[in-house]
C-alpha cells in the first residue's frame, strides 16, 4: 500500500476525522432546517447556500479520502453498504448542483437527498449503527408477523361489517372503513367511543351519533361487541406487540454478537499484523547487526 494510502487510512480511522464529520453533519442538518423558513430568512440565502456548498465539498472529500484508504482496490469501497449510502446522496446533491434543470424536473427528490445527509449521523455513532442493524436484521421475521397480523385484521375487519354495518355505518359501513378503525382500536386511540357505540346503540343520547350522524338502523348487541373489541385488542396489541419486541430484542443480540465478533476479528488481524511488523524489524535489525559486524571484522583485519 503507497504512503498516501496509508495516510488516508490513518485519516479514515481516526477519531478526531469521525468526530469532525459527526459536526459536519448536524451542521448539514441545522442548514436545512433554517431553510425551511422560506422568506422569513431571504436574507441569509446566500450565506446558507455557501454553507451548503462547503458541506457538500467535506463529504466529498471524505468519499475520496475513504476510497483512497483502499490504496489498489478503491471499489472495495463500495462493499460497505453505509459507504453506498454515502456516496449516492453526494452523487445526488452534485448532479442537483451541476444540472440545474434536473433539480428544477425532480425538486422533491433533491431536497429529500438533502435532507436524508442529517441521516448519516446513524454510522458515526456505534450504538446507533447497533440499533439500526438490530431493526434490518429484523426484517424477516416482522414481515412474518406482519402477515399474521394481516390476517388477523382481514378477519375482524370482516366480522366487524356484519356485525356492526347497520347500527355503525360511519366506523363499519364496509371493508376499507372497518380496516381503518380497527387501525384505530389497534393503537388504541379513543377506542372504547367505537366500542360503546355497538354496545348500547348508535341512538344511545351518550354514545350515539343520531340519525344525521349516520345511525339509521340502531342496534345494540352488548356484550358480543364487548367480547370483540376486548378480545382484537388483546390479540393485536398485546400478544402481536410483544411478538414484535421479542423479535427484535432477539435480533439485537444477534447484531451484539456480531459486533463482538466483528471486533475480535479486528483485534485479531491488528495484532498479527503488529506481529509480522515486529518481524519485520527485527529482520531488518538483525540485516544490519550483520553488516555491523561485517564492517568491524574488516576494519580488524586491516
Amino acid at each position: 500500500m503507497s504512503l498516501i494510502a496509508e495516510r488516508c487510512k490513518t485519516i479514515a480511522n481516526s477519531g478526531w476525522f469521525n468526530h469532525f464529520i459527526m459536526a459536519v453533519i448536524l451542521m448539514a442538518g441545522v442548514v436545512v432546517g433554517i431553510q425551511t423558513y422560506g422568506d422569513k430568512v431571504a436574507r441569509y440565502k446566500e450565506l446558507l447556500w455557501t454553507i451548503d456548498q462547503i458541506i457538500l465539498a467535506i463529504f466529498l472529500i471524505e468519499v475520496i479520502i475513504k476510497m483512497t484508504a483502499e490504496g489498489r482496490h478503491p471499489l472495495r469501497y463500495f462493499r460497505d453498504p453505509w459507504n453506498v449510502f454515502d456516496f449516492t446522496i453526494v452523487a445526488v446533491c452534485y448532479v442537483a448542483l451541476l444540472i440545474p434543470e434536473v433539480e428544477g424536473a425532480y425538486v422533491a427528490v433533491f431536497r429529500l437527498a438533502r435532507v436524508m445527509r442529517v441521516f448519516r449521523i446513524v454510522r458515526t455513532i456505534p450504538k446507533l449503527r447497533l440499533l439500526v442493524n438490530t431493526l434490518l436484521k429484523s426484517i424477516p421475521s416482522i414481515g412474518y408477523i406482519g402477515i399474521l397480523l394481516s390476517v388477523i385484521f382481514y378477519i375482524y375487519a370482516t366480522m366487524g361489517v356484519f356485525l356492526f354495518k347497520g347500527n355503525d355505518p360511519v366506523h363499519f359501513g364496509n371493508l376499507q372503513l372497518s380496516l381503518l378503525s380497527l387501525f384505530r382500536v389497534v393503537t388504541l386511540e379513543d377506542w372504547t367511543d367505537i366500542m360503546y357505540i355497538n354496545m348500547y346503540g348508535c341512538d344511545h343520547p351518550i354514545w350515539g351519533y343520531g340519525a344525521a350522524g349516520g345511525c339509521v338502523n340502531p342496534t345494540a348487541l352488548g356484550f358480543w361487541a364487548a367480547f370483540y373489541f376486548v378480545s382484537f385488542v388483546l390479540m393485536g396489541t398485546m400478544i402481536v406487540l410483544n411478538l414484535f419486541i421479542g423479535v427484535i430484542m432477539n435480533s439485537m443480540e444477534e447484531a451484539k454478537k456480531e459486533a463482538r465478533e466483528e471486533a475480535d476479528r479486528l483485534t485479531a488481524i491488528g495484532r498479527e499484523t503488529l506481529q509480522q511488523e515486529l518481524a519485520r524489524i527485527s529482520g531488518d535489525l538483525e540485516e544490519l547487526q550483520k553488516r555491523i559486524d561485517s564492517i568491524s571484522g574488516r576494519h580488524k583485519n586491516t
